[in-house]
């Protein structure tokens, strides 16, 4: 009687909600999920980024987790622990990597299609959003890829890119300089309307994708996030082919190429915390 006990407390679902104040982009995400990886008792984890809120189904007590958690420094307090049902870990994982491998199609689609052209229009501003889509490739990338592999692989990966991506940013701020203070000519505006007309569409579809799925776990509110800053950048890049063509001045695409690759230098360096 006393093992049928036993057992039956080792099999009980137990659902644990803490609140990460400081958990504010898929980044975080990540570095949560490598830290949680080799707790085996651990069964889901489900993310509220936007309510910086995570949900940890896991069997035995929360103690463990809470540590690795606050050794993050998230600043992370625990909310509550409380018993629960199963969850259906195969069908959410199913969905999540459907949709995940829909939107990194849609982004790596259109990081060659803005790289290509920002290059022939002589536009920063398509090139750096170019690479923004590149970085939120690598993100979706990794998600999926890391998926069952070992911490020191994850690590070893996220490192990679972040590297990569840094290289990337590093370049880009080396060329709107250049740019800057050589005589080029203003960008082809009518090229950085037409191609970031076309981003835009792209990304609204990313969110219509990552809407539809209606799941607020792993990666799907986080990528929501990503793709909405994509689009204000896509927005941002179509205001200043307006502003070159208004002008005939190179300023405006270079100054909101700049504003780009600070974000992708920013997400290199929290993909790059993955790696520690």
């Amino acid at each position: 009687a006393s093992k049928s006990k036993d057992t039956a407390k080792e099999n009980t679902m137990v659902k644990t909600t803490f609140k990460a104040s400081k958990m504010d982009c898929p980044s975080e995400e990540q570095m949560i999920r490598a830290k949680l990886e080799g707790m085996t008792d651990i069964k889901s984890l489900k993310f509220d980024i936007p309510g910086r809120l995570l949900e940890v189904y896991h069997q035995n007590g929360h103690e463990g987790i809470l540590a690795a958690l606050e050794s993050l420094r998230l600043d992370t307090k625990l909310i509550s622990s409380e018993t629960t049902e199963d969850v259906d870990i195969i069908g959410e994982n199913h969905l999540q990597r459907r949709v995940l491998w829909q939107v990194l199609a849609i982004n790596f689609f259109f990081f060659a299609l803005e790289i290509a052209f920002g290059l022939i229009a002589g536009s920063m501003g398509l090139v750096a959003d170019s690479l923004d889509m590149l970085a939120d490739s690598i993100v979706y990338g990794l998600s999926l890829f890391a998926v069952g592999g070992t911490v020191v692989l994850k690590k070893r990966i996220a490192g990679i890119a972040g590297y990569f991506q840094t290289a990337l940013a590093v370049m880009g701020f080396v060329e709107v300089i250049r740019r800057f203070l050589g005589h080029e000519e203003a960008p082809d505006f009518l090229v950085m309307i037409i191609i970031s007309v076309l981003a835009l569409i792209g990304n609204a579809s990313c969110l219509y994708l990552l809407q539809k799925s209606k799941s607020k776990e792993a990666h799907m509110q986080a990528s929501m996030i990503f793709t909405s800053m994509d689009v204000i950048v896509n927005i941002g890049v179509i205001v200043a082919g307006a502003f070159v063509f208004l002008t005939g001045s190179k300023v405006p695409d270079l100054v909101v190429g700049t504003i780009v690759f600070v974000l992708v230098a920013r997400g290199a360096c929290r993909i790059l915390q993955l790696s520690k």
